[in-house]
């Protein structure tokens, strides 16, 4: 599965490009912090401004082509996590944002393979996660605990995938992960200090590490 998305794999480009065709992500990273829309007044603008990094990531993938369908799962995955970011700026849109995310998940698994498979990695990775899904669940409505459920097992698959292939990937899976669990501890425990520093910080950071892995590695290789 794995040796199939790859293609041939093409060089990086040179660092001073690379921080040039990042520079709208930075940008606009500053302008969501600077503008910090309160939460309380959900609206397209404020939508747009915090969809806009990663749109800016997806759009980056674009000027640094490399022909590989790993490039392409990785921009699919970043176009669904900017919808999930609108859905979530809507409480009442919280499960469609949930559902967004989730496909973004298994993009960057799809993208990841199956290959090293380490199911021992995954093992470890179960058992880090289980206690804290299982007491986030007591605190969930009836309706909310399998949805949940399932974006745990779902955001699970891509953090193993993510670390069995190693690099950058790897290091954004974790901060994504760190992310959406202080964001359900704040939203359905009880509200974090600093929740949304701590969730948006590090989001963008797990989505631009998980980008530039585009640019080398960890996508699965042909020989």
């Amino acid at each position: 599965w794995g040796a199939e998305l790859s293609g041939s794999a093409s060089h990086p480009p040179k660092s001073p490009n690379i921080c040039r065709w990042l520079s709208p992500f930075i940008l606009t990273c500053c302008i969501y912090f600077l503008l910090w829309i309160p939460e309380d007044r959900p609206s397209w603008v404020s939508a747009l401004v915090k969809c806009l990094p990663v749109l800016c990531l997806a759009a980056f993938l674009w000027a640094v082509p490399s022909g590989r369908v790993y490039t392409w799962l990785l921009q699919g995955a970043l176009v669904c996590s900017a919808v999930g970011d609108a859905c979530l700026i809507w409480p009442e849109a919280f499960l469609h944002g949930m559902a967004a995310f989730a496909v973004a998940h298994l993009l960057y698994s799809w993208a990841f393979g199956l290959s090293p498979l380490q199911p021992g990695l995954l093992l470890l990775i179960i058992l880090a996660s289980v206690p804290y899904l299982s007491l986030l669940l007591l605190y969930l409505e009836p309706g909310m605990v399998l949805p949940m459920a399932a974006y745990g097992l779902v955001l699970t698959i891509m953090l193993w995938r993510s670390l069995a292939q190693g690099g950058s990937a790897g290091g954004g899976a974790v901060l994504f992960a760190f992310s959406d669990s202080v964001l359900a501890w704040d939203t359905f425990v009880q509200p974090l200090p600093h929740a949304r520093l701590l969730t948006m910080s590090t989001y963008y950071a797990a989505q631009l590490l998980i980008t530039l892995s585009a640019l080398g590695g960890p996508g699965p290789k042909t020989d």
